[in-house]
């Protein structure tokens, strides 16, 4: 089972979580940021993880620190739970409609770090969720998970949308990246490694 617990405790916040990559979907989050939990369940359900995340955050301050450290608790899981990433599929591309708006997820499970984030957002908040926090959330991902992400709005006029269709899109992307394929012997690169 790929599977995998990961923990961080700073003066700002703390962050568990649980992921299993081969799941059903199943989640139960808290991170006291409600929007945000919202896009956390919506990863697991169209990704079908099975994820836990509780988080304690300095939330009178922001969502900040509370976002960004999730992100980096979840992309250290995403890394262990993979272990060498031998027998994966590697990478995926996938659009994602949510009603008026539509986005393009590209991944590559590739051990190097890099987000590429192409978001035009119509104002600055969802509810009380800073928009700017996706593309925060999803750089701390990357750089602890070791992924390459490129995100692109291809259109898109509500913000809660928006955010869905990206968050969605990730799930799809990462499920099929990181399902196995027989095909593959070892990990899918001429180096041997990735």
């Amino acid at each position: 089972m790929r599977r995998a617990e990961q923990s961080r405790e700073t003066k700002e916040t703390t962050v568990k979580t649980i992921l299993v990559i081969d799941g059903s979907g199943s989640s139960q989050v808290d991170t006291g940021v409600g929007f945000f939990d919202h896009m956390l369940e919506l990863f697991a359900r169209h990704g079908f993880f099975d994820l836990m995340v509780k988080a304690e955050g300095d939330t009178r301050v922001d969502y900040h620190h509370t976002v960004e450290d999730t992100g980096i608790v979840l992309g250290k899981a995403i890394a262990l739970a993979l272990g060498d990433r031998s027998g994966i599929r590697r990478y995926s591309t996938e659009f994602t409609p949510m009603d008026e708006s539509l986005s393009m997820i590209s991944l590559d499970v590739s051990g190097r770090p890099y987000l590429y984030f192409d978001v035009q957002y119509t104002g600055e908040r969802v509810g009380g969720f800073d928009v700017e926090l996706v593309e925060e959330f999803f750089r701390a991902l990357c750089n602890n998970g070791g992924l390459t992400l490129h995100v692109k709005l291809i259109h898109g006029r509500n913000n809660h949308h928006i955010i869905e269709s990206i968050f969605k899109g990730f799930g799809r992307a990462l499920d099929r990246a990181t399902s196995v394929d027989d095909r593959v012997a070892g990990v899918l690169s001429t180096k041997g490694i990735l």
